[in-house]
């Protein structure tokens, strides 16, 4: 729970006692659905397997969206997503790039113009469009699954301060 969250703050105990409730909670949101523990929500994303490392990509497609984009200028802008330049190097980012390209996710097309070197921009395809829809989807789930654990947490903890 302390490495899925980023929540560093955590005791041993806490943690123990949180992993508990997020398995309630997923335990309650399944048998509530009626769907078995490895499958998805019948409602959410068919064809996804809900893995955070895919958040770079979600983060690139809804920089595209609405604007052509090139590496460079999309590593300042992934910024705004919490992504710091010392952590996500270029290499990473152009080799994510070329891994979408090949999904057809996005297209790229070398540019030509200023006096500077061409650059690779890349653009946003439908294919793209609907991949973005999907994990917005997923992370809406995500949000609200957090959302009661952060919940369930602080009455659990709450309790605790109360009884002693």
């Amino acid at each position: 729970v302390i490495a899925l969250f980023g929540l560093d703050e955590l005791h041993e105990q806490d943690a123990i006692r949180a992993s508990k409730c997020m398995l309630t909670i997923c335990t309650m949101n399944i048998v509530t659905r009626g769907i078995a523990m490895n499958e998805q929500p019948p409602d959410c994303c068919p064809g996804k397997n809900h893995k955070m490392e895919r958040f770079l990509e979600v983060c690139l497609l809804l920089l595209l969206y609405n604007d052509i984009g090139h590496g460079y200028g999309l590593m300042e802008q992934l910024e705004q997503f919490g992504f710091s330049k010392d952590e996500l190097n270029v290499s990473t980012l152009y080799r994510t790039l070329r891994k979408m390209e090949k999904e057809e996710l996005v297209c790229s097309c070398w540019e030509e113009g200023g006096p500077g070197p061409k650059r690779r921009t890349y653009k946003i395809t439908d294919a793209g469009r609907a991949d973005l829809g999907q994990w917005i989807n997923i992370l809406k789930m995500r949000k609200s699954m957090i959302e009661q654990l952060i919940a369930v947490y602080a009455e659990t903890t709450h309790n605790d301060k109360e009884t002693k």
